[in-house]
């Protein structure tokens, strides 16, 4: 039996990068994971990645994947998925909250006194609004059975300060993962902030102009992580019988890797992320090639 066979899952933002390797990992578990996003295919995009193609993959993998489109800025439309989920369900067992729609603009943050006000729009609107409506729905889906886990992937370095507005907004989140912990635990609901590394999403991969297939070519990507490593991270925190323990902290990818024993994708096991050596990736990906 695979370990999430009969779990209901729901994974937002899972058109493509991070969110869609979470999915299709909770899919190769065996569970049934509702795919959330803007995305549908036939609809214009800059990157690859569609909640349709996620959907899709998921069941390939011996999962259920059920593609629903939804703004998760809108309190509405959140509203309505979750009682969807509740009709045809009763339950959730797992959340993860992935939706990202304050998208930063470049890889280095400006300073704070530079950056437009309607960044920290999208950041808040985009960001930390998508996790706080998600989890508010979902909670009460979780609360009858006494169980449940939701898991919020941020930016996150510890004691290091990740840039400006940006920072604010994911560590915002950290924060409320942190306390609904307190609020949660009678309830057997655990909560966790997941920290992926450099990440080889559809946008890294762009930007750098090269494939999944050949990212070894750029020296930059050297310690990179695929999407995958975070949903192999989710899904072993989801397979926990002990994940309380866990509940109301921040971890990196690399630190519940070594933890639980998975590696990435290509047998790899990248160490947890940190801003230092990612600012020093980027200045190698800078260097003109000799």
């Amino acid at each position: 039996m695979k370990p999430l066979e009969g779990k209901i899952a729901m994974v937002t933002g899972a058109s493509r990068g991070v969110g869609r390797g979470i999915a299709m990992v909770l899919g190769e578990c065996g569970a049934t994971v509702y795919v959330t996003g803007r995305t549908r295919r036939g609809a214009p995009k800059d990157v690859p990645g569609t909640i349709d193609d996620t959907a899709e993959e998921v069941t390939r993998r011996g999962g259920h994947g059920i593609p629903v489109v939804c703004d998760h800025r809108d309190a509405q439309e959140v509203e309505w998925l979750f009682a969807r989920v509740r009709d045809e369900q009763s339950r959730l067992d797992l959340l993860v909250n992935n939706a990202w729609g304050g998208y930063e603009g470049s890889l280095r943050p400006c300073n704070f006194w530079e950056a437009p006000l309607t960044l920290w729009d999208g950041m808040i609107e985009g960001g930390l609004r998508t996790h706080l409506l998600a989890t508010y729905f979902a909670i009460p889906l979780m609360l009858p059975k006494k169980n449940g886990l939701i898991v919020s992937t941020i930016a996150w370095d510890h004691d290091k300060y990740i840039g400006s507005f940006y920072d604010v907004a994911k560590h915002s989140i950290a924060r409320m993962i942190w306390g609904l912990a307190f609020e949660l635990k009678p309830h057997g609901i655990a909560t966790v902030a997941l920290a992926p590394g450099f990440t080889r999403t559809e946008r890294v991969l762009a930007a750098c102009k090269v494939t999944e297939e050949k990212w070894r070519d750029i020296p930059g990507l050297k310690k990179t992580e695929s999407p995958e490593y975070a949903g192999r991270a989710a899904a072993a925190l989801a397979s926990d019988q002990r994940v309380q323990r866990r509940s109301g902290k921040a971890f990196m990818t690399g630190e519940l890797a070594r933890e639980y024993g998975f590696t990435d994708v290509d047998g790899r096991r990248p160490a947890p992320f940190h801003v230092q050596s990612f600012e020093k990736t980027l200045a190698q990906m800078k260097k003109p090639k000799a």
